[in-house]
């Protein structure tokens, strides 16, 4: 098969990562890059192409995808311009501002027959696919609760995400990824509610922290919290916390760290109802929250995981040739962006937003 041949738009951070990673991917040739500040081409490997505008990239027949890294506000009128030119199409997260700008952009890459999809690499990162990993494996019994934690210590973000005009904030940055995660984890249940606080902790614009709660029809609830000013000295050299926690009722699961550490826990006995008996205990007259006993709290390893975030450009060649479908959808990337302005409802009214119901 002939390598796909990727025009990337977009030189910031992103645009430098996807030049790095898929320079070195097979069944790929980046042809070359477009950015409309010149200065931002100035670093761009020998041999790639340096377009003057997005519409010479776009315009290049040799360009068989354009992969869009920009601003989260221009996502829209690319994916729209690079249907028209015929381009199969990668767009960044979060694919658009909202759930009506995507639904254009669904109606226009359908009318011109292109190939769109999403690039939601975290659905690779290696604590998402641990946590999912004891999730699926039933270990736990019933799952009553999961939640996903993200903490940082310095609460300013860089460049354009400071600005709502641009599309910043911490939800459209990581929250998309990390409600992306929750979902895809259990692609089967709906949502039935949603309740969130959004704030702005330290920046003037932009939300730096959120904590979302999602009630699901298969009795789980949901909680994601992130917070860019969630100071504390047990960061340690790391300065930043990642963490998932799995509640069921067989046990729980904790798997800290985006190269994650953790364990399954159980109790080896289950404490019993005694109607009328007062049991002391070193903590007082408590049998739930004092300390337990010696070997009552076993552990076992968390399941090993073979993942990276170069899969998801290997899934896409399988994909684009059709052998297999792509590991982000469409209809997905949708629900996501359904899901957060549910969270922003949620978090303007102080209510509760009904969900998928």
């Amino acid at each position: 098969m002939d390598d796909i041949r990727i025009g990337i738009i977009g030189h910031g951070f992103m645009g430098h990562e996807h030049e790095k990673m898929l320079t070195n991917m097979k069944g790929i040739r980046v042809t070359g890059i477009a950015d409309i500040d010149p200065k931002q081409l100035e670093d761009v490997k020998e041999g790639l192409k340096r377009y003057a505008s997005n519409e010479e990239l776009m315009n290049d027949p040799e360009v068989d995808v354009v992969l869009i890294a920009v601003n989260n506000k221009y996502h829209h009128d690319l994916v729209i311009q690079a249907a028209r030119a015929g381009k199969d199409i990668i767009c960044e997260k979060p694919v658009a501002m909202n759930v009506a700008e995507l639904d254009e952009m669904i109606k226009v890459t359908q009318e011109c027959g292109v190939k769109f999809t999403v690039h939601h690499q975290r659905r690779l990162d290696p604590d998402f696919r641990t946590a999912k990993a004891v999730f699926d494996s039933k270990t736990l019994g019933d799952v009553y609760t999961v939640q996903s934690m993200l903490y940082g210590f310095n609460g300013n973000m860089h460049d354009w995400h400071v600005f709502v005009s641009e599309g910043g904030g911490m939800l459209f940055d990581w929250g998309v990824h990390l409600l992306d995660q929750v979902l895809w984890m259990m692609p089967g249940a709906r949502i039935t509610s949603v309740f969130a606080d959004l704030r702005n902790v330290i920046n003037e614009e932009v939300d730096d922290y959120f904590k979302i709660l999602m009630k699901f029809d298969n009795g789980i609830m949901a909680e994601v919290e992130l917070g860019t000013y969630f100071l504390s000295d047990k960061m340690h050299d790391k300065w930043f916390e990642r963490h998932w926690f799995v509640g069921g009722n067989k046990g729980s699961a904790y798997v800290d760290g985006f190269f994650p550490e953790g364990k399954i826990v159980r109790t080896s006995q289950l404490l019993t109802n005694v109607g009328g008996k007062r049991t002391m205990t070193a903590a007082g007259p408590t049998r739930s929250f004092g300390p337990p006993p010696e070997g009552r709290i076993v552990t076992e390893e968390l399941p090993k995981v073979d993942t990276c975030h170069e899969q998801y450009f290997e899934n896409y060649v399988r994909a684009y040739h059709g052998e297999e479908d792509f590991l982000v959808k469409i209809p997905e990337t949708r629900r996501v962006l359904a899901l957060m302005e549910a969270v922003r409802e949620s978090a303007r009214t102080g209510n509760a937003i009904p969900f998928e119901r």
